[in-house]
């Protein structure tokens, strides 16, 4: 009877987006949750992940729809700004939302 329960109880779990669910992707949408932009080096500097993961993971947010990337040459340099688009505010509000349930808080 607990066994049939259990399953009827886990059939109602909301799934999670795996996307965000990953711990660093999860970490730079946070971030850029309560900011307009933020550029490459703060992102590297809040999240401590290395060039190359962020990079990756940015790429990864960027197919998914999630962020944009606008990258620029600021003094002879390359920039690299990143937001938030609809889709990915959407998708870390519903991620935070389902965590919640999945928690028992809401």
């Amino acid at each position: 009877m607990i066994a049939k329960d259990q399953n009827k109880e886990a059939a109602n779990l909301p799934e999670l987006d795996k996307v965000v669910h990953e711990p660093a992707r999860l970490k730079i949408l946070a971030y850029l949750s309560v900011v307009k932009s933020a550029d490459f080096v703060f992102l590297l500097s809040r999240t401590g992940l290395t060039y190359g993961n962020l990079s990756s993971h940015m790429s990864k947010l960027e197919e998914a729809g999630y962020i944009e990337v606008e990258k620029e040459i600021k003094d002879k340099r390359p920039h690299t700004m990143l937001s938030l688009t609809d889709a990915g505010r959407t998708a870390f509000n519903d991620y935070r939302q389902n965590m919640l349930e999945l928690l028992g808080e809401e």
